[in-house]
């Protein structure tokens, strides 16, 4: 293995696991890449299965067909079509149609309160029909009647024009008896004095929006273009717009040519005497600041444009919008519902397939750029066929799968991390493989020196009963024993290093930092040796022979990181104090012991374990004395212990022996107070130096 994983590794497609790979290769070598392959955790693994995108992608496009029929999401589909109408919008008409307007400079001028005498309609059709317009449109319902005289007037100058088309309108009347929709038509006066009529009312979308082309077939627009086409035959609009259709707006308010309705009454020559000549003249209400509150208020609509204007339209407005999306032949269309179902489909498919294999950053690239296309494609439809494609379901699939697939690979991810983990630990310590995968840095060759509190353990005699054990029978004792003195290693934090033949390497401190790493050894010491005892219950049940294991404890600086080869190295430790631990464990042999625990362990535990001195020792290899313990629950064989090794220092052979044979009397097995007995009887017969220190030389262990 060369060098570490790059910075970003981390965040590529199953990092984690190619990851964890290189970790347990690196620490356990190249056997384990078989062992991969037979649990299938191989590194080149696929995306999501397809079976899985399929799922997520027909969910998705079920939650996307159900949540575009909700009234709420219906409304941000329409504010999309809004913002499509507004970009597109010429901002200018190419009809000859002009909007005379009774605004507030008209009622300043005039001098009047609404309504107005019709007389003053009549003038107003006159000089409007002496200017050569091609048709007169009043947006206003004449329903009711008025001054007998001003009504003839008005009669006789709509007979005199033989243009003029009427509004009618339907209104809902509710009393205590009746509730029902009523049509207001303009008084039988004018209709028989050749007064054309138009059904002038508008249809609100669920945000009062006024999009949709009036579809009755006496809407006022109609009426307007037959009589238009009556009289320019060569005129072809398109009168059959389908049921849906939208009106396809040239821009805001006063986008259409624009006259106050005082400047033709009361001329004052600014007008050019053609200006109407061929015209469709619109009459029609556009006060938006009166003392008349319902002239203010009766005839102003929300259109596509109130967003960016911030003002309503007049009602003569839209009816202008709607007669220029007739004679343009340019009515917005809806895609058909069965189309867009098909479509919102094609959309899932299309993320699915480019976020299969997942990784977060080419997986939000590759939706940004299918939304690129949606986009590309209603933008191009709409301009070049009129033809609306409500986009907001389709690009809401995109992140919804982006957010499902990261969530399944998410998920996935973390089982596999925790699985894979679960299979290094048979290796290694969990500790382990998540120091390593938090430092990346790690995995490459080389150390840090660190204060550690190392563990050695040895069987007893293990060479000679596996000689006598058929391989199956020793494999099963080693196991049982491997994993119980595991479990409590780990459960006291440690981190299990290696199994050298029947021995365990294991330490605290590395990779982990551990204040209290010298009690949480011994003490897992003590109970290593607790689970052992059971286990020789267990085990001669079973009829195997009894084992006994030796343990050996010292607290030390040492070299921690991968030691080995460029291919192959494993995560250990080494130093003077790593092989002083080992060291510890075989001189149990000499005194009896099954715990040997070094003095530099001894002082960071500062007596929350009670500790019995056992000798100061040199060990192979050593030049300096160590004092060495051992735990012990017995108070009274502590004390004399360290009374009697004392006096023994002391040369004083007659004490010492005296407080051994006390010890041997209470623990009559005991190793330490008949190795010491033996030393004396040969001091006395052959002194130690003048020089002596009390240790002890130990060449063979």
């Amino acid at each position: 293995m060369h060098g570490g994983l790059p910075r970003g590794a981390l965040f590529r497609k199953d990092s984690m696991f190619e990851f964890c790979y290189r970790i347990l290769i690196a620490l356990s070598g190249n056997q384990i890449e078989s062992f991969m392959k037979d649990i299938k955790l191989t590194k080149n693994t696929p995306g999501i299965p397809v079976m899985v995108l399929g799922v997520f992608a027909a969910l998705c496009w079920a939650i996307a067909i159900l949540v575009s029929l909700t009234p709420a999401w219906k409304r941000v589909e329409l504010r999309l079509l809004d913002s499509m109408m507004v970009a597109s919008a010429p901002n200018k008409s190419v009809f000859p149609i002009t909007v005379v307007g009774i605004d507030e400079a008209s009622f300043s001028e005039l001098g009047l309160q609404w309504p107005w005498p019709r007389r003053l309609h009549a003038e107003l059709v006159d000089r409007l029909a002496s200017a050569g317009a091609a048709i007169i449109v009043f947006d206003i319902v004449f329903a009711e009647p008025s001054n007998k005289e001003d009504d003839k007037r008005f009669a006789d100058s709509i007979r005199r024009a033989g243009n003029v088309v009427l509004a009618a309108d339907r209104v809902y009347k509710e009393s205590s008896s009746v509730r029902q929709w009523l049509r207001l038509d303009p008084l039988k006066l004018f209709t028989d004095a050749g007064a054309q009529v138009g059904l002038a009312t508008v249809a609100l979308d669920s945000d009062l929006v006024i999009r949709q082309i009036p579809e009755s077939g006496d809407a006022l627009w109609r009426s307007v273009v037959v009589r238009l086409i009556r009289e320019h035959p060569e005129i072809t609009p398109n009168l059959g717009s389908s049921p849906g259709s939208l009106i396809r707006y040239a821009g805001g308010d006063h986008t259409f040519p624009y006259v106050s309705y005082h400047e033709i009454v009361k001329p004052t020559g600014s007008i050019p005497a053609d200006f109407f000549k061929d015209q469709v003249v619109i009459i029609g209400r556009d006060v938006k600041a009166s003392p008349d509150v319902e002239s203010a208020q009766a005839d102003l609509f929300a259109t596509p444009f109130l967003a960016s204007t911030g003002w309503l339209t007049p009602g003569a407005e839209v009816h202008a919008n709607i007669i220029e999306t007739a004679l343009g032949r340019n009515a917005i269309s809806r895609l058909p519902g069965g189309v867009v179902v098909a479509l919102l489909a094609l959309v899932a498919a299309a993320s699915a397939v480019a976020m299969r294999r997942w990784r977060p950053l080419w997986g939000m690239l590759g939706g940004v750029a299918i939304a690129a296309v949606i986009a590309a494609a209603v933008w191009g439809v709409f301009l070049k066929w009129n033809l609306w494609v409500p986009a907001g379901s389709s690009l809401a699939i995109i992140p919804l799968m982006y957010v499902s697939l990261g969530g399944w690979s998410y998920v996935t991810e973390q089982m596999r991390r925790k699985e894979i983990t679960r299979v290094f630990s048979l290796y290694v310590t969990p500790q382990v493989v998540n120091y390593l995968i938090a430092h990346p840095e790690r995995i490459n060759l080389g150390g840090e020196r660190r204060e550690l509190t190392l563990m050695f353990t040895d069987l007893a005699g293990f060479t000679t009963f596996s000689e006598e054990l058929s391989p199956e029978r020793v494999t099963h004792l080693l196991n049982r024993h491997f994993t119980s003195m595991t479990d409590v290693v780990l459960e006291h934090g440690g981190t299990v290093v290696q199994f050298i033949g029947d021995a365990i390497m294991a330490f605290w401190g590395a990779p982990l930092d551990d204040d209290d790493k010298a009690y949480r050894a011994v003490s897992a010491a003590i109970a290593m040796q607790k689970a052992m005892a059971v286990l020789r219950e267990d085990f001669a049940k079973e009829g195997l022979p009894p084992i006994r294991m030796r343990i050996g404890i010292h607290s030390g600086s040492a070299v921690v990181g991968n030691l080995g080869s460029a291919k192959r190295f494993g995560y250990t430790a080494v130093g003077d104090d790593v092989n002083l631990a080992a060291r510890l464990e075989g001189i149990n042999k000499l005194y009896g012991t099954n715990i040997m625990v070094s003095s530099d362990t001894a002082q960071q535990i500062n007596g929350r374990i009670a500790l019995r001195p056992v000798d100061r020792v040199i060990v192979k290899g050593k030049s300096q004395a160590v004092e060495v313990f051992t735990p012990c629950e017995n108070p009274k064989i502590v004390e004399l212990t360290e009374q009697a090794i004392r006096l023994f220092r002391n040369q004083e052979w007659d004490a010492a022996e005296s407080h051994l044979r006390e010890l041997l009397a209470i623990a009559p097995e005991d190793g330490i107070a008949g190795l010491y007995l033996k030393r004396i009887a040969a001091f006395r017969a052959d002194p130690p130096p003048a020089n002596w220190d009390g240790a002890m030389e130990l060449e063979k262990l």
